[in-house]
Parts: C-alpha cells; structure tokens; sequence
C-alpha cells in the first residue's frame, strides 16, 4: 500500500525516494544541519515531506550539478534552504561556478598581515551581513530546539 503525500518517511523510504542508499542520508545529516528529520525514542528516523524535498534537492545539487559538499554548505549558510530548493528545481545556469568569495572567511597568516589601517566608520549591515545574521539565527534557534527535545526526554 502507497504512502500519502503528506505521510513521514522511514529512512529506507526516503532513500529509495530521493534515489540514494540510507547511510548517504546519514552522512548528510552529519555535514548538513539543516536536514532534521524526527527521531522517536529508539533513534528511528522519520522523514516530513519537506525533509524529503530537501534531500531531492542536495542530491541535485551535489550528485547532478557537480557541487562539493562545502559549496552547498556554503550557499546553504549564506542563502537559506529554500534558495537551495529553488536553485535545484531551476536550470543548472542559476548555481554559481563558485560561491561568492565574501562569504568565505580564509585567515591570513600573522607575518602576512600588514600594519592595521585606520578603522572605516561604521556602517549598518549590508543586505549579504542580514542574510548571514538571518541565518545564523535560525542556526541557533535549531540548536535550541534539539536541546529541549534531548533534555526533555
């Protein structure tokens, strides 16, 4: 018997949906924090329809479209899940060669660096800095949510 649309997945149920074995689902899940399937008491995934898309749309981007696993991490961070969905459902032409150098924090070593300039005037938050505070709230709120469900258990 069919699932629903609207019915949960078993991890070996979104797998075969998303058209990759379950351990990779796994793996994705320690490399992306934005796939939070529901785990009941014995540790057994259950995948939401969104999870599911979401998973079709990595599976786009990582295994059709070429990209690395840092790349859709980034684009992830900078431009939200949805923009991850979209880019997935529209033509290979809207993801990037590269993701945006900006946002992309590399250290320069200590006897590279030159003396410190004088510091610019402050600014406000561009759109870019809105978008990467945007996202590093809903990280955070994410974090809290698994640490009231571990701790309510």
């Amino acid at each position: 018997m069919a699932k629903g649309p609207d019915a949960f997945r078993t991890i070996s149920e979104a797998a075969d949906e998303v058209g990759v074995a379950p351990h990779v689902l796994r793996f994705w899940e320690t490399r992306f924090s934005v796939i939070r399937p529901m785990k009941r008491a014995g540790g057994r995934r259950f995948y939401r329809p969104q999870d599911v898309a979401l998973l079709k749309s990595l599976r786009v981007l990582l295994h059709d479209r070429g990209l690395s696993i840092r790349e859709v991490q980034q684009l992830a961070r900078v431009e939200g899940v949805r923009a991850l969905v979209s880019r997935a459902e529209s033509g290979p032409e809207s993801v990037p060669e590269q993701v945006p150098a900006a946002s992309v924090i590399v250290p320069e070593p200590a006897h590279l660096v030159a003396a410190p300039s004088p510091a610019p005037a402050p600014s406000g938050p561009d759109d870019e800095g809105l978008r990467r505070l945007a996202a590093a709230r809903d990280d955070l709120i994410a974090v809290k949510r698994r640490l009231d469900a571990l701790l309510s258990t």
